[in-house]
């Protein structure tokens, strides 16, 4: 049982380390380069972007993240490794309430809405509408790129415990 903890703690870090490098990609490269575009192009790109993530390669790191962090915290307490149970289960918490349900709350309402402009041809109508989006879902991926940040640490944390006395 506890060589089986070890792995799902292993495999539950990287996890929380994917969806926190997805995020974190969003703010240091995609927003800013889609921010340089003609606003017409950037709510073209941002469209197809959004449309392509829901995909069998991210749902499972995006979906599956809290669950296997859970999962982690579950195995490590049935092992008696109390202490790192409780790290995986907080950062299971922090990764549902403020990534999973953060982004179906928040993030993908804003993104369906924009789905539906219709595009303007006037550059400046187009501008009026990417300023209206871009810097208030950048806010928000944000705060799910930071909580999921603190997930995976709490969750190296945790890692740190499982050789130690529960």
């Amino acid at each position: 049982m506890q060589q089986s903890a070890k792995s799902f703690a292993v495999i539950s870090t990287v996890f929380a380390g994917a969806i926190f490098g997805f995020f974190y990609a969003w703010v240091c490269s995609t927003m800013w380069g889609l921010d340089t575009l003609d606003p017409r192009t950037a709510i073209s790109a941002m469209n197809a972007m959004n449309g392509s993530v829901r995909n069998a390669v991210f749902a499972p790191a995006f979906f599956g993240t809290p669950v296997v962090l859970a999962l982690t915290a579950l195995a490590l307490k049935l092992a008696g490794k109390g202490s790192a149970s409780l790290w995986f289960g907080v950062a299971a918490t922090v990764s549902l309430v403020f990534g999973t349900l953060l982004t179906m709350a928040v993030n993908v309402p804003m993104n369906e809405a924009l789905a539906l402009v219709d595009i303007p041809d006037d550059r400046a109508a187009a501008q009026v509408i990417w300023e209206g989006y871009s810097p208030k879902w950048q806010f928000w991926n944000q705060a799910r790129t930071v909580a999921s940040g603190v997930a995976l640490l709490f969750a190296c944390i945790g890692l740190t415990k499982i050789g130690k006395a529960a």
